[in-house]
């Protein structure tokens, strides 16, 4: 069978373990990885996470959070960054094996041996500034990977989609003066990390490579497939990227309680379908998905399957995309709505 989806699942990724109650915890995706391995066995490659080098990181983070970092991970004692992220004994090298397993999918789309990959990781990344981490974020995944892609195989034209439910703060602002890294974000609005205003639209060279589009509580598949895919259509089309990287969060579900956006499993499924029907027809098929937030882990499960299943579906009937005037609204206000064309 030829194998053109890549999975990074790796169960090193469940060291870290933050000393008290949290949603970000190893059983979010521990019975899950199982599951994965046994559905996929004969359809999919898979691959174990490599360590990313710390030139890899130095590329995002400072070298002072760095040493920071490494200094805490010594102490006997756990640090915390904020009420949620924690520093522990494995909680340095789990991140670096997070970001790597990224790498690791980057690498083998990039040499043609997968078409799509989704890294199953953990800790979360896209909270995760240069100097600092938050969010249950150490590194930030996907912006590391950018700059690898960058740096590896002197792309200069990389589009970031994030859904999750919060904004992706960190990966914002390490891209934010680039137009080289192209970053849209759809989240709700008014919760942490409180920023990702659609007045944010970059600086310098960045300015209008940043696209914020903060939802209301209650948005739901329809508005979500009307804001995703006239934005995608526009952008793609304008930008043409060469790869596509995903911040798949899984928090806006309604079955989530850390969100009020009402996102059904399904969804999860259409909007890969859609991603790989922009991949396909822009940059050679290459899409790289990297897990984020999705807490219930009955609905992180269900919707991490329908993503898969839908990159591994040949063909699949066309996506109808239903107008919305609540969406529609968002995108006439939008600062870059004559930008980019986004109606």
């Amino acid at each position: 069978m030829n194998k053109r989806v890549g999975l990074v699942v790796d169960d090193r990724l469940l060291k870290h373990v933050i000393p008290r109650h949290s949603p970000e915890n190893p059983g979010r995706i521990g019975k899950l990885s199982a599951l994965v391995r046994e559905r996929y066995r004969t359809e999919c490659r898979f691959y174990q996470a490599r360590t990313a080098a710390v030139s890899d990181i130095e590329a995002v983070h400072s070298r002072f959070y760095l040493d920071q970092l490494r200094e805490h991970q010594l102490r006997s004692e756990p640090f915390s960054y904020d009420r949620d992220t924690y520093l522990m004994k494995h909680s340095l090298a789990t991140a670096h094996l997070a970001a790597g397993g990224c790498l690791e999918l980057a690498d083998r789309i990039m040499t043609g041996e997968v078409d799509h990959g989704f890294a199953m990781i953990r800790p979360p990344g896209h909270h995760a500034e240069p100097g600092r981490g938050m969010g249950f974020c150490i590194l930030n995944n996907v912006a590391v990977t950018a700059e690898y892609l960058r740096r590896r195989y002197q792309l200069n034209r990389i589009l970031i989609l994030d859904f999750d439910a919060h904004h992706g703060n960190g990966t914002q602002e390490v891209f934010y003066d680039s137009d080289e890294v192209l970053v849209i974000s759809v989240h709700q609005r008014d919760i942490f990390p409180f920023s990702g205003k659609a007045g944010e639209t970059g600086s310098g060279k960045g300015e209008g490579y940043t696209i914020n589009l903060p939802v209301f509580a209650q948005f739901g598949d329809a508005e979500y497939t009307f804001l995703l895919g006239r934005i995608l259509q526009s952008v793609v089309e304008q930008y043409l990227p060469q790869i596509l990287l995903i911040s798949a969060g899984y928090d806006g579900h309604r079955d989530e309680t850390i969100s009020g956006t009402t996102l059904s499993t399904e969804w999860f499924g259409l909007i890969t379908a859609m991603l790989k029907q922009y991949a396909r027809e822009i940059c050679g098929g290459r899409l790289l998905m990297v897990l984020e937030g999705g807490y219930n882990p009955l609905s992180l499960g269900a919707s991490v399957v329908a993503t898969i299943d839908s990159l591994l579906t040949a063909r699949r009937d066309k996506i109808g995309i239903f107008f919305s005037e609540r969406a529609n609204q968002l995108l006439k206000d939008h600062p870059l709505h004559n930008r980019w064309a986004l109606q």
